[in-house]
Order: structure tokens, then C-alpha cells, then sequence
């Protein structure tokens, strides 16, 4: 599958078959994170991995919807304050990192026939306290995954995305 037709079908996925995720196709969307690029190559990030019961119920109630705990694995992307590049502004790139391997992430899940979605409306001192995170290392993103028991639509850009003559500004801002 060309790229844009990948980025075309991922989705954000709400509804998970009761399926293992096959460790080999974990290690493949890991290992598409690890390459993500990151300023400065400082690489400031972690994927804690849960599964399992009750962190799993507390990871999943620090976003309240039931549909997650549906999911086989979820994986919180975290980033490390301490390590993470900052612009001589001070603007920590820290979540502009995690941000591309999460993004690299959800295309190779694509890419196995997996399902994701992208979570960050959730209570993030709820979930760095349920795993027992340090203070630098800020839970970033949930993301679900696992093998889809709906199906996204990838034909729905052409109406739900906007032109690109609305985005696209040549030599120069020219929008809003």
C-alpha cells in the first residue's frame, strides 16, 4: 500500500474484537516509534505497555470510556521533561517528540491491520498515578490498540478535511 493511501485508511478506532495482539506485530509498532525522529536526537520518550487487569481498569479510568478497556493493549506515550530538547525561547519540545512516534506508530499499526485511537482528553495526574510515574515524566497520549471490530471510512477526507487551498499558503502567510 503507497503511503497516502496507509495514511489514508488509519482511523480513530473505538471498538476492539476480544483478540491478543501478536507480540511480533507490538515490536513492529514499537520499533516504528524508536525511529521517530526527535530534536536533537534525545529520544525523550517511553511507551509503558499495559494488558492486564487492574492497572489496566485504572489506566482506562483515567479517561472514562468504557470502550477502551475493550482494547487488548493500551500503550501510554510518555514523555521525559529532563531530557527532552528546549528552543532558546524555552519551548520544550518534549511533546512535539512523542507526537511523530506516536503519529509513526499508529501508521505501522495500520499498516498490521490494527486499530488505534489517539487519546489526550484524559486525567493525566490520574494516570501517572496509577503508573507510579516520577514527577519529569509526563504521561502524553493513550493509545488503544488492537484489532478492529469496526471499519473507518478512508473516503472521508474528501469531505471532512479541509481543501488544501484553505491550509496551503505559498510565499507567505495568507490565511486567517
Amino acid at each position: 500500500m503507497d503511503f497516502l493511501q496507509l495514511a489514508k485508511s488509519r482511523y480513530s478506532c473505538r471498538s476492539y474484537k476480544n483478540l491478543p495482539v501478536e507480540r511480533d506485530k507490538l515490536e513492529r509498532v514499537f520499533e516504528a516509534g524508536r525511529v521517530a525522529p526527535s530534536a536533537c536526537n534525545l529520544q525523550p520518550l517511553y511507551f509503558v505497555v499495559v494488558t492486564e487487569g487492574e492497572l489496566k481498569d485504572k489506566v482506562a479510568a483515567s479517561y472514562g470510556g468504557k470502550w477502551l478497556k475493550e482494547a487488548p493493549v493500551i500503550i501510554v506515550a510518555c514523555g521525559d521533561h529532563s531530557r527532552s530538547w528546549k528552543r532558546g525561547d524555552g519551548k520544550d519540545h518534549c511533546d512535539i517528540d512523542v507526537a511523530i512516534a506516536v503519529d509513526h506508530m499508529t501508521l505501522a499499526a495500520a499498516e498490521l491491520g490494527l486499530g488505534t485511537c489517539w487519546i489526550c482528553a484524559f486525567n493525566a495526574a490520574k494516570c501517572r498515578e496509577a503508573l507510579n510515574l516520577p514527577a519529569h515524566i509526563e504521561p502524553m497520549v493513550i493509545l488503544p490498540i488492537g484489532y478492529p471490530a469496526d471499519k473507518g471510512n478512508p473516503d472521508r477526507h474528501a469531505v471532512q478535511r479541509k481543501n488544501l487551498d484553505a491550509i496551503v499558503c505559498w510565499n507567505g502567510f495568507k490565511g486567517a
